[in-house]
C-alpha cells in the first residue's frame, strides 16, 4: 500500500495539473469571445483544444500506467515521447495565424503570471526529495531554480507589464532555468546518457500521475513562455 505522503504528492499533481488547464481552457474561451470569427469556427476550435489535451492526458496517463515509459532500455528512452510531441505541437500552434488573432485579445501579464504555477511544481518535487524518489538534483535544494520563474511570476506580470524588453529578457531567462532542469531530469534517468549517477535517478517521472510533469506542466510552461514572446515580437499588439 502507498504512503500517506506518496498518496498526497500523486493528489498534488492530478490537482494542479487539472486547475493550471482549467485556467487556459477559460482564458482561450475569453480570447475567443472577442476575436472577429464565425461563432462555428471559434467552438469548432475549443473542442479541439479540449479533445486534444483529453486525449494526449488519457495516452500518457495510459503507457505510464502500462510501464511503457518505464522501459529505459531503448535508444532514446520511450519517455522522449513525452518530451517531444508537445514540443512539436505547440511550436506549430505558436507559429499559427490564428494563434496571432487569438493573442491580441490576451493581456500578456495574464499569461505571465499563470507562471506562477511552478512554484508549486517545485514544492511537490521536494516532497518526492524527501520521500527519496527524485534525486536532489530535480530540487531547489540541488540545481533546480525553476522556483524563481514561479516566484517573479506575478512580481514581473505586476510591475513590468509595460515593459516590452524587460518582458523578454525575463522570458528568455525563465526559459533558460527550465531547460535546466529538464536537462537535469533527461541525464539522471537510468539510460546509457546518465551523468548524475546518484541514487534515486528520476525513473519516478515515467509513472503515473507523475508523467503528468513532462507531459503537461512542462509542456504549459514553455508554451506559455512561446505565446508571451509570440506576443511581444508581433507589430500589432493591441493589448
Amino acid at each position: 500500500m502507498e504512503s500517506l505522503p506518496l498518496i498526497f504528492t500523486q493528489a498534488g499533481f492530478i490537482i494542479l495539473t487539472i486547475i493550471m488547464y482549467s485556467f487556459v481552457l477559460i482564458g482561450l474561451r475569453k480570447a475567443l469571445d472577442q476575436v472577429n470569427w464565425p461563432e462555428k469556427k471559434k467552438e469548432n476550435l475549443f473542442i479541439r483544444v479540449r479533445i486534444v489535451l483529453i486525449g494526449w492526458t488519457a495516452l500518457i496517463s495510459a503507457l505510464s500506467l502500462s510501464g511503457f515509459f518505464s522501459d529505459f532500455s531503448t535508444v532514446p528512452p520511450r519517455f522522449m515521447i513525452a518530451l517531444v510531441i508537445p514540443l512539436i505541437t505547440l511550436l506549430i500552434i505558436t507559429f499559427q495565424k490564428s494563434t496571432r488573432e487569438i493573442l491580441q485579445h490576451v493581456p500578456n501579464e495574464h499569461i505571465i503570471r499563470l507562471q506562477v504555477f511552478r512554484v508549486f511544481v517545485e514544492i511537490l518535487l521536494w516532497f518526492l526529495f524527501l520521500q527519496n524518489l527524485v534525486p536532489e538534483q530535480m530540487t531547489f535544494e540541488g540545481r533546480n531554480l525553476d522556483v524563481l520563474a514561479g516566484l517573479t511570476a506575478p512580481i514581473v506580470a505586476y510591475f513590468m507589464a509595460k515593459n516590452r524588453t524587460g518582458l523578454i529578457i525575463w522570458n528568455i531567462l525563465s526559459m533558460g532555468l527550465l531547460i535546466n532542469i529538464v536537462a537535469t531530469a533527461v541525464l539522471s534517468l537510468p539510460t546509457p546518457l546518465r551523468v548524475f549517477m546518484n541514487e534515486p535517478s528520476s525513473a519516478k517521472v515515467a509513472t503515473f500521475p507523475f508523467v503528468w510533469l513532462p507531459g503537461l506542466l512542462v509542456p504549459l510552461a514553455y508554451g506559455l513562455h512561446f505565446l508571451s514572446l509570440k506576443k511581444l515580437f508581433l507589430k500589432e499588439n493591441h493589448v
